[in-house]
């Protein structure tokens, strides 16, 4: 009696690709990976099978919820890696796996080309060879190629010559049908789908502007006004910027509030903090009244779009003590034995004037809906970009939900993480859904510290979900650095967060080298989170020139939208950093040199990358300075250069590849 197979034997038995070690696979498919729209999205796998059959391998995308996968061809690299590279036509939330199979005919004529070159007689593979395409006329993987494989068959049954026969079997023309219409044997499918979220282009890359509405009056000692911000949009425009965002633009506690420099002795004429959100006048969802009217708001928000710009809005989620909600839902806080409410601490910091949510017990689903209509209000007002206050201090599972309500309304809505924590926290939230991240590179001013950070975020798998914003300084953060670099410190940081990451943002002030500090910490002296700022954008020493200067070549230059091609190149100096971005391919070849000593210049050797042209050390290439503007030749690899700080501490370059004669 003969043995019926175990169907899951026969299963397994299938199954005999092998396809592993996809990158990206987030967590084994817990979390999605990351594309823009228009920009490739690169995968690669290892597929291989036994013994020495041909395999060809392809990837599959569709939108999810679609029952319709496209195919995207894996080309082979090495070592059974195979790489493919999707742009995808529109955003939202896509999937995508890996299929892999036996190409027979492939295999067959491998096979019997190895065998002619070696005189040998091939009659029979000639039958097998026919048999192939016989087979793969009665049942086509693609109807449409129907008509081809009949077409094979006509012109084989019709030639009488055995090596005509042959030549047609081993044309390219019957290769590309078998290709594209025969079956694929042992076709196996990777065990899993995974996620891709598509976003548009500016979620990665954007140039930010950073300002607290309440200081842009031009009439000293008034608070300013949305219609102030709004005779502020040609300024911050012309500079270049793209994001203009808000610190909160809520009504503030009056309870606790803040005096200058964070004191606990106010007068009545101090505004407080923005950040202490809440108070007689509304919540989250309602407009400090000395800035305008939601109609106010509304205005500017489409006056900005008339500039070319988009507002993005602070998402701050803890509360003034006067906070409407603390009286509506007091099971959405935390009080202490004695009846008071437990104002926010990180010890030994006090925080006085604000009051944190917990998002547990009874906050469920109460607390977590109220935020997402909070979300939800402002997008109704034309805000696609929030920047999120501190999300590293709530729930994980919190972020993922509520980024997935707005993004199954919104699939455009940009949410950047204000996350300055452990590395494996700013990668979690990055996971979770957040769209941009905050970085370490404020604090990041060594060349090795930049090349050590900027290699992980470029090269390591995080590259496919993590996006870095590079703020060089904050409301929060007057970097150490800025304090005693002066002028050619500015500079330099201001050009290296423009051109090493796709999305940076600087905070007004910064035009204006801004570095006042109360003694011994990274905070402004009188700064505006506590009270109102005059600010004299003209003021002597500004560098508004270099900022249009790096926004311009940000417009200008595709290869500075590429994050991944980032690369660093030698030079003698420790305290110069250089670094290309682009392809030669392209044509958009950039080369950068940043002197990091903001006191004193360097005279240093550097190696121009002919490599990447494929050209020898004693190439030459075509270069054109954008800074200065003029063309001219490097002749070999080897060139020596000098920076000056206090005349221009950066240099780029443009390659356009081997010198024509």
């Amino acid at each position: 009696m003969r043995k019926v197979a175990d169907p899951r034997l026969r299963d397994l038995a299938e199954r005999r690709i092998a396809i592993e070690g996809i990158d990206p696979e987030i967590d084994g498919g817990r979390f999605p990976a990351k594309a823009a729209e228009g920009h490739p999205f690169p995968v690669e796998v290892d597929v291989f099978g036994e013994g020495h059959d041909v395999i060809d391998a392809a990837l599959l995308w569709r939108r999810k919820g679609s029952n319709q996968w496209t195919e995207a061809p894996l080309e082979f690299e090495v070592n059974d890696r195979w790489r493919a590279d999707v742009v995808f036509p529109a955003i939202g939330d896509h999937e995508y796996t890996i299929i892999g199979w036996r190409d027979l005919f492939a295999g067959w004529r491998r096979d019997v080309e190895k065998k002619l070159q070696a005189g040998q007689s091939v009659s029979l593979e000639a039958v097998e060879g026919a048999t192939l395409v016989r087979e793969a006329a009665l049942e086509p993987r693609d109807p449409a190629g129907a008509p081809a494989l009949r077409q094979l068959v006509e012109a084989l049954d019709a030639e009488t010559d055995e090596a005509r026969r042959l030549a047609v079997l081993l044309n390219e023309e019957t290769a590309g049908v078998m290709k594209g219409f025969a079956p694929r044997n042992s076709l196996t499918w990777y065990e899993r789908i995974l996620d891709v979220i598509v976003d548009r282009e500016r979620a990665v890359f954007g140039a930010w502007y950073e300002m607290m509405p309440r200081s842009q009056s031009f009439e000293p000692g008034r608070h300013g006004t949305f219609d102030d911000v709004i005779r502020r949009l040609p300024y911050v425009k012309d500079l270049g910027f793209d994001v203009l965002y808000f610190t909160p633009i809520h009504p503030i506690g009056r309870i606790n509030r803040k005096g200058p420099n964070n004191t606990l002795t106010p007068t009545g004429d101090d505004p407080g903090s923005p950040y202490a959100i809440g108070s007689a006048e509304g919540g989250h969802d309602a407009i400090h009244p000395e800035l305008g009217t939601i109609e106010d708001f509304d205005r500017l928000v489409q006056a900005a779009a008339e500039h070319g710009m988009e507002i993005a809005l602070d998402f701050a989620i803890q509360c003034a003590p006067d906070h409407p909600w603390i009286k509506e839902h007091p099971e959405w806080f935390d009080w202490r034995p004695d009846g008071t409410i437990k104002f926010a601490e990180n010890p030994p910091k006090k925080y006085e004037d604000i009051v944190n949510v917990h998002f547990y017990r009874e906050s469920i689903p109460g607390l977590w809906e109220a935020l997402r209509d909070v979300l939800l209000y402002w997008t109704g007002h034309g805000v696609k970009i929030f920047r999120v206050d501190n999300p590293h201090t709530k729930p994980f599972p919190f972020w993922e939900w509520v980024i997935g309500e707005i993004r199954a309304k919104h699939p455009d809505v940009i949410f950047l993480s204000e996350a300055f924590t452990r590395p494996k926290v700013m990668k979690r939230l990055a996971k979770a859904g957040f769209t941009q991240s905050y970085t370490y590179y404020t604090w990041r001013n060594l060349d090795w510290e930049l090349e050590q950070y900027l290699t992980e975020l470029t090269q390591e798998e995080c590259r496919h979900y993590m996006r870095p914003n590079f703020f060089a300084n904050t409301p929060d953060i007057n970097p150490v650095y800025l304090q005693t670099a002066g002028r050619p410190g500015f500079r330099t940081r201001l050009l290296m967060a423009a051109t090493l990451a796709g999305n940076y943002g600087i905070y007004n002030g910064y035009e204006i080298c801004e570095a006042a500090a109360l003694p011994g910490k990274e905070e402004y002296l009188d700064s505006e989170k506590y009270q109102l700022r005059e600010w004299d954008f003209d003021r002597p020493g500004h560098i508004k020139d270099d900022i249009r200067f790096v926004n311009r070549l940000r417009r200008e230059h595709a290869a500075l939208r590429d994050f991944t091609s980032l690369r660093f190149h030698k030079t003698s100096s420790e305290n110069v950093l250089s670094y290309s971005k682009g392809s030669p391919e392209s044509g958009g070849y950039l080369l950068f040199h940043v002197n990091l000593d903001p006191h004193n210049a360097q005279d240093f050797d550097f190696e121009v990358p002919l490599w990447q042209f494929g050209l020898p050390d004693d190439g030459a290439v075509e270069v054109q300075d954008l800074v200065n503007g003029n063309s001219f030749a490097w002749y070999g690899k080897n060139h020596r250069l000098t920076l000056d700080p206090h005349a221009r501490p950066y240099a780029v370059w443009r390659l356009f590849g081997p010198v024509t004669t």
